[in-house]
């Protein structure tokens, strides 16, 4: 069995943070009735915390009967199920560790830090806003691509065919002719289970991974996530104060052995992943381990979000099932987005989900926008079931396979670059040659407007510094060979000045 070493984030909390970590523990029932709880010097040194500070808040949850003491022995809980917020403290609760700019007089100098607001932060969305003539950062279609007359054609149909459509609201929950046409669809393709109540319509992957972390994580709580990974997630996951364990993947999967031992060790409370043509390695996880994590995640009451944005993107064969379609107890969420590849201006995902998790998601969705717009949903729904989209994936497929073997051949003229050619998906997981620092190349390539993704940004422990995302995705193949020439040879003027 492999190591286990410790998480990637710590963090700092206040007593306040102490004290909802504690209170959410027992209410999931981590810790049971008359069990007795960590002391406070053990509970201190796991939340790197000042011993007073988890004196104040074990005093606090004994005020409020959640917890008892007895003496020489320690605190105890007790057998009063706990409020929500007995204390009244849930506006106290930061999201993150407050970051405050002081001004010289000891004054925070900016409005969110006077209000005590969190820093928010995605970096791979401060490196998509610069401008670039060969953008390798986004993974997106290129619009060439798309089937744009097509869609247009479908725009005047679908307003023809309801035509107070801007008048009015989607539901919460998603359109339901969208959520049962999908439903069909994810029946017929990848056979899943799932019903039209089991599904919700969220704007894009992006908002499905906020809700879900919004909703299912608190500050402390642990979360599994692949190394590398989607960097977007990992800021959202953050934002909330979770520790981040990581578990490497590789083009056999994880090592499973290592994720029972993290189960049992912490308790995660989530396992995000994208097993399928991950993003960035372009690796795909084998059946046999789906089936296995599902099992695991049932065991040790983790929720597995299993994020599926390019599942129909593949070159040779299609992937293995989703690992939703193992589960039968309600441990996985699946998101699944569509139209990346039809069009990703309508920003839908759907997420599949069981009713012990999608109730808490529609209300988080009604709170962020109670509803995915309408127009959205059905411009997408009668280009979904259109004839026409199965030869435009077919055609796509073609052309992005295309793109990534020149991009391959593009790399290969430089000596050293190493990478493993993805089945799928948009990028290539590339590793610079003579050990060079993807964070200087790339202020370097910014100069000759040129971007990619560095790899300290995509791993949890930030230390993949000479391992770079390169999307093959967006830009033809000219650009892509030009682009490509242009970064080998600013690698080779940083080797050489080394």
């Amino acid at each position: 069995m492999s190591s286990i070493s410790g998480p990637a984030d710590s963090g700092r909390l206040r007593y306040t943070q102490a004290y909802h970590y504690v209170l959410d523990r027992i209410r999931r029932g981590d810790w049971k009735a008359h069990e007795k709880l960590p002391s406070v010097r053990a509970l201190a040194g796991e939340l790197q915390l000042h011993r007073l500070t988890v004196f104040r808040a074990y005093g606090l949850l004994k005020e409020q009967g959640v917890v008892y003491v007895k003496e020489k022995s320690g605190y105890y809980v007790s057998d009063h199920k706990p409020q929500d917020d007995p204390a009244g403290l849930e506006g106290a609760r930061p999201a993150i560790s407050v970051l405050t700019a002081a001004e010289p007089n000891g004054n925070a100098s900016t409005p969110a830090a006077r209000h005590g607001f969190g820093r928010l932060q995605n970096t791979l969305s401060e490196i998509h806003r610069i401008p670039a003539v060969y953008s390798f950062s986004q993974a997106l279609i290129d619009p060439n691509l798309l089937p744009n007359l097509f869609l247009s054609d479908h725009v005047k149909q679908v307003f023809d065919r309801y035509p107070k459509l801007l008048g009015t609201y989607s539901s919460v929950q998603g359109d339901e002719e969208l959520r049962e046409l999908l439903c069909q669809d994810l029946q017929r393709k990848n056979k899943l289970q799932v019903s039209s109540d089991e599904l919700l319509i969220t704007t894009g992957g992006q908002q499905a991974i906020d809700l879900l972390a919004g909703v299912f994580l608190r500050p402390m709580d642990y979360v599994l996530v692949e190394r590398p990974t989607y960097s977007s997630a990992l800021d959202c996951f953050r934002q909330q104060g979770a520790r981040l364990l990581p578990v490497e993947i590789h083009r056999d999967g994880y090592d499973l052995d290592l994720v029972e031992a993290y189960m049992k060790r912490y308790k995660p409370r989530m396992f995000y992943m994208n097993p399928t043509f991950h993003n960035p390695t372009g690796h795909t996880v084998p059946a046999a381990q789906r089936k296995r994590l599902v099992e695991l995640a049932e065991r040790s009451g983790c929720l597995i979000v299993e994020d599926d944005a390019v599942h129909d993107v593949y070159f040779d064969v299609p992937p293995p099932p989703p690992l939703y379609s193992y589960d039968t107890e309600g441990w996985v969420v699946y998101l699944r987005s569509f139209s990346k590849y039809l069009a990703p201006g309508l920003r839908i995902c759907a997420v599949a989900a069981r009713p012990a998790a999608m109730t808490p998601l529609l209300t988080a969705k009604s709170l962020a926008d109670n509803g995915t717009p309408l127009v959205n949903q059905k411009l997408f729904q009668h280009c979904f079931e259109s004839v026409r989209l199965q030869q435009h994936l077919e055609k796509l497929r073609t052309a992005l396979q295309i793109r990534r073997d020149v991009m391959e051949q593009a790399l290969a003229a430089g000596p050293g670059w190493q990478w493993y050619r993805p089945q799928g998906g948009l990028n290539l997981w590339v590793r610079l040659p003579d050990g060079l620092d993807a964070n200087r190349l790339l202020t370097e390539s910014i100069r000759r407007e040129l971007t990619f993704v560095p790899g300290t940004i995509c791993d949890p422990l930030g230390e993949m510094t000479d391992w770079i995302r390169l999307s093959y995705s967006f830009m033809n193949e000219a650009r892509i060979r030009e682009g490509v020439h242009l970064l080998v040879e600013l690698a080779h003027a940083a080797a050489r000045g080394k």
